[in-house]
């Protein structure tokens, strides 16, 4: 099925693609932008465009624009490799987080740097013992007065040691079921007693981050949200991050660099080049029916499963189409190195099945309820 744009959505589609385009040939293509390209510069642009914040209401000083205009462009920046990283996180999550459970002085404190790409953020999720498993987390926030006090320690850290935030995902409470006692706290990055230190990856890219939580006090008025509450807000977070058009294009850069060199005069390769054609057209409407709220609740771990197993497989087309150059250290030897993790980020394939399974399927848990 192709789609039939609007004239004023093929306009902004040019637009976004000039622009991306200049940013490239200013800052440099990188695999993976959404994740890997930080440029604190390119993000202030992306503000004074109107790029960042785009679908946010007015009141909130957002664009108040249709959610497809935002897959538009994020579509043409992250596809030609612009450096978005520096803003993505804040206006991917952290931003309707706040507009959905923060206070108006949390909203007045935080948005404006988010929408004018200012403030970088990062969240503080996953722990060494809890990646995929958030209710096992073990970072604790300990009321004391007015302040909380945090100890523990996260992992995977995109950008904290860089980040102005840190949107914390953290235990208040022992009582309960597990993922009853977790908060959300916004952490300034600058507070006493955080050690952040980069993590280098085989790509050698080094945003990954291990964060060291000792004594850090930080208001109260810090928590966003429900106290406790913080594993259904989590959730929601969680939908904006894995059903965006990020976790399809990733490395589609790559993929047209591989399908120029392709020796398309092999059968064999032509029906592998449709295929990856295919996906990317699937792909795309399983994108656009979690921007529209056209999907079911929870279904975006199926889109993020599909979308991300593509990644990966453009990645073994592109290792085969270059061969041994490839393993030539240059940005394609690099974009491939990233290929395992798109199935990992965000949560993993086999994550991503099984709550599939039980939230939108509604399969049993146990394998014995499946006897009877």
């Amino acid at each position: 099925m192709e789609f039939a744009w609007t004239p004023e959505q093929d306009a902004l589609r040019a637009h976004a693609r000039a622009i991306a385009v200049d940013a490239v040939a200013r800052y440099g293509r990188f695999n993976d932008s959404w994740m890997n390209g930080y440029s604190k510069e390119f993000s202030k642009e992306l503000g004074e465009l109107g790029f960042i914040g785009m679908t946010w209401p007015k009141e909130f000083g957002g664009g108040g624009r249709p959610p497809i205009d935002r897959l538009i462009v994020g579509e043409e920046l992250i596809s030609a490799g612009a450096p978005i990283a520096a803003s993505w996180f804040g206006d991917r999550q952290m931003g309707p987080a706040f507009m959905a459970y923060g206070t108006p002085e949390q909203q007045k404190a935080f948005l404006p740097g988010i929408l004018s790409g200012e403030d970088t953020w990062c969240i503080g999720m996953s722990e060494p013992d809890a990646g995929s498993d958030l209710a096992s987390l073990k970072t604790s926030a300990v009321l004391d007065g007015d302040e909380w006090v945090i100890n523990g320690q996260k992992i995977w850290t995109s950008f904290g040691a860089v980040a102005q935030y840190c949107y914390l995902i953290c235990r208040t409470s022992n009582d309960g079921p597990p993922h009853a006692g977790i908060s959300e706290i916004v952490v300034p990055m600058n507070t006493p007693g955080i050690e952040a230190r980069e993590i280098q990856d085989m790509t050698t890219n080094r945003h990954f981050c291990e964060v060291f939580y000792t004594n850090v006090r930080v208001p109260k008025a810090n928590l966003v949200g429900e106290q406790g509450g913080a594993f259904k807000q989590t959730m929601r977070q969680l939908e904006h991050e894995r059903g965006g058009i990020d976790r399809l294009v990733s490395n589609h850069a790559l993929y047209l660099k591989a399908r120029e060199r392709a020796d398309t005069s092999d059968p064999r390769v032509r029906q592998t080049i449709a295929q990856l054609e295919m996906y990317y057209r699937i792909g795309r409407i399983l994108v656009m029916r979690e921007v529209l709220k056209q999907a079911p609740a929870g279904f975006s771990a199926a889109t993020k499963c599909f979308c991300t197993e593509h990644e990966w497989r453009v990645a073994q087309f592109v290792a085969e189409t270059f061969g041994a150059d490839a393993m030539l250290w240059d940005d394609v030897t690099s974009g491939l190195m990233y290929g395992p993790g798109y199935t990992i980020m965000g949560g993993t394939s086999n994550v991503m099945r099984n709550i599939l399974g039980e939230r939108v399927l509604g399969l049993p848990k146990e394998p014995s309820a499946l006897k009877k």
